[in-house]
């Protein structure tokens, strides 16, 4: 029978490990222990560990910060199990989940895999909201986790899961942040090793609380994406000049907008007035599309209506950030 070691860096989200802790007590699958690593929080979760000592086999650790990446790392190298899980602090794992990633593995031998994330029916209007823009097919979302896969699979650090092998002739993690999880998966699939998505195996992702912290999560993202194409020019699709597009085209349109109507009557007036009409059109067909389809699955014009402001705020952020670290010297590798 498997031991999953379950590896958690935590900082700074105390409420939150108590939630994610909670969970992993209702699993049906009960061969597995927790490794919580405290990456140098100020605000201390090890009380909220404490109280599920007599629940489950669990180790709390404290080191300095170090970011997330090392933080997994260590857990890794403290670890006693035949394979190792990678969970975000702020997810909630359903019941079933090591349940089917104990039956993925005997029948398909993965090596490493990951599996989707999804929104609790108890998150509150913007946490369902910020989790539809993070997984919609009408933003860049639909290529994370998704079953039809537009490119290799490339398991995320908030529900991943690798053999002790794997850690072992990879070495875990070697950025600390910012697509970090990419970089893990390309050197596990470049030493051979088997890699799956495991569509049961999902977990329910809150992401950030607030708007402005998922803006600063996202800007980080995309600034990621070009640190990773620095180092693996391979790593850089269409797909990821989308949101730097939306972005370029929403000021496109804005100063289409300002010009239009400060310009004195003319051929070119009219021109720059149709551009705007053309482009502000095409931006209020998708945004009906956002608010109606979120609506609908979420069974709430108010999350609907959340998530409109969510898809802006994840699609801008990214732009901004893919935008910013792809003119920044600051940025470039030599």
């Amino acid at each position: 029978m498997r031991l999953f070691s379950i590896i958690v860096p935590v900082y700074n989200r105390p409420h939150e490990i108590d939630e994610l802790l909670e969970s992993l007590t209702h699993q049906r699958y009960k061969n597995f222990e927790v490794i919580v690593v405290e990456d140098g929080s100020s605000i201390s979760s090890q009380e909220w560990v404490e109280k599920y000592k007599d629940k489950m086999k669990i180790q709390y650790f404290y080191i300095s910060n170090v970011r997330q990446g090392f933080a997994r790392n260590y857990g890794f190298s403290k670890a006693n199990g035949d394979y190792f899980i990678v969970f975000d602090s702020d997810c909630i794992i359903p019941e079933n989940y090591l349940e089917e990633v104990h039956k993925n593995l005997t029948t398909h031998k993965w090596d490493a895999f990951g599996g989707p994330d999804a929104a609790h029916p108890k998150f509150n209007p913007t946490q369902k909201a910020i989790s539809y823009s993070m997984t919609s097919p009408f933003t860049t979302g639909g290529i994370r986790g998704n079953k039809k896969q537009m490119d290799t699979y490339y398991p995320r650090s908030f529900n991943l899961g690798i053999s002790r092998e794997v850690w072992e002739k990879t070495g875990g993690f070697k950025w600390t942040s910012g697509s970090e999880d990419i970089e893990f998966s390309r050197r596990i699939y470049s030493l051979g090793f088997k890699v799956g998505l495991i569509p049961e195996a999902l977990v329910y992702h809150k992401r950030r609380s607030t708007f402005g912290l998922f803006y600063k999560q996202l800007n980080g993202f995309g600034g990621g994406r070009i640190k990773l194409y620095r180092h693996f020019p391979d790593q850089l699709k269409l797909v990821h000049f989308f949101p730097a597009i939306f972005t370029l085209g929403i000021l496109f349109t804005v100063l289409c907008g300002i010009f239009s109507f400060l310009m004195p009557e003319s051929t070119f007036q009219n021109i720059v007035y149709r551009l705007f009409s053309i482009s502000g059109f095409a931006y209020l067909l998708w945004s009906i599309l956002i608010m109606v389809h979120s609506s609908i699955l979420n069974k709430s014009l108010y999350v609907g209506i959340l998530s409109l402001i969510a898809a802006y705020v994840q699609l801008v952020g990214y732009g901004v950030g893919f935008l910013n670290t792809a003119f920044s010297s600051k940025y470039k590798t030599t």
